[in-house]
C-alpha cells in the first residue's frame, strides 16, 4: 500500500468534509502482513523444531557415541588390567627363566670343569695305562725269552718227572702223569685244579680217584701244590695196584 499525501486545507473548506482512510486496504495490507507474519512464525516454528530435533538427534548420537566409547573405554580399561596381569605373569616367569637359565648355566659351567678333570685324569690313566702296557710287554717280551730258554730243560724235567702242567683256561691247570702204569707207559692219568679262589678245587680227574676229597682237604690247608701234585700221583699209582 502506498501512502499518498492529504491536502488537509482543501478538505477542511469542504461543507462536508471526509479522509478517506482505506481501511479495506489497511485491513487487507494488514491482514497480509499478519499472514505474512504467521507464516515466517510457522516457519520459524518449523525451522527451530527442525533443529532442535537434529540437535536432539545429535545429542542422542553424541550421548550414543559417548556411551560406545565409555563402553569401549571400559572393555579397554579391562584388557589394559588383564594385560598388565599377563605382562607381570610374563615378566614373573622371565625372571624365573633367566634364573633357571643362569643356574643352568652354573651347572654347565661346573659340570664342564668336572668334565675337563676327568679329561685329565683320563689322559693320566691313558699315559699311566701306556706305561703299564709297556712295562707289561717288556716283561712279557723277556719271559718269552726266558720261556725259550727253559723250553729244553722244562722237557727235560717232565720227562725224568713223567709229569705235564699247561695252562688250559684261566686259572687252570691240566697236570697230565705218565708211566704210571707199567703196563702201558702212555696210558694217561691226569686232572685239572682250579686255582682262581684261594679255595683250591680238582674240576676233574681221569682216572676218577676215590681218596681225593682228603688230598684237596690237605692241599688247601697246606697250600702246598708241589706236594699235592706228588700226592696225586702217589694216589694214582695206589689205585692202579688196588684196580690193575
Amino acid at each position: 500500500m502506498r501512502h499518498t499525501h492529504i491536502d488537509l486545507a482543501s478538505i477542511l473548506a469542504q461543507p462536508n468534509p471526509q479522509i478517506d482512510l482505506r481501511i479495506q486496504a489497511y485491513e487487507i495490507s494488514t491482514g497480509n502482513f499478519l499472514k505474512a507474519v504467521t507464516n515466517y512464525t510457522h516457519r520459524a516454528i518449523i525451522e527451530i523444531t527442525k533443529h532442535r530435533n537434529a540437535q536432539e538427534a545429535d545429542k542422542r548420537r553424541l550421548a550414543e557415541r559417548t556411551q560406545a566409547a565409555e563402553t569401549e573405554i571400559n572393555q579397554c580399561k579391562l584388557k589394559e588390567i588383564e594385560l598388565l596381569a599377563v605382562l607381570a605373569k610374563e615378566q614373573e616367569e622371565r625372571r624365573d627363566s633367566e634364573q633357571s637359565v643362569a643356574a643352568l648355566k652354573r651347572q654347565l659351567a661346573s659340570i664342564r670343569e668336572t668334565c675337563d678333570a676327568v679329561d685329565s685324569e683320563i689322559e693320566q690313566c691313558r699315559a699311566i695305562v701306556y706305561d703299564l702296557q709297556r712295562e707289561k710287554d717288556r716283561e712279557n717280551k723277556i719271559l718269552n725269552e726266558h720261556a725259550v730258554q727253559l723250553e729244553p730243560e722244562l722237557a727235560a724235567f717232565e720227562w725224568w718227572l713223567r709229569c705235564h702242567i699247561e695252562g688250559i683256561e684261566a686259572d687252570q691247570l691240566l697236570i697230565r702223569f705218565s708211566c704210571v702204569d707199567e703196563a702201558n707207559v702212555d696210558r694217561e692219568f691226569s686232572f685239572v685244579l682250579d686255582v682262581s679262589s684261594p679255595s683250591y678245587n680238582v674240576i676233574t680227574t681221569t682216572p676218577p680217584l676215590p681218596s681225593l676229597p682228603i688230598l684237596l682237604s690237605e692241599l688247601n690247608q697246606t697250600r702246598d701244590i708241589y706236594r699235592f701234585i706228588k700226592l696225586m700221583r702217589s694216589a694214582f699209582s695206589e689205585l692202579l695196584k688196588a684196580h690193575p
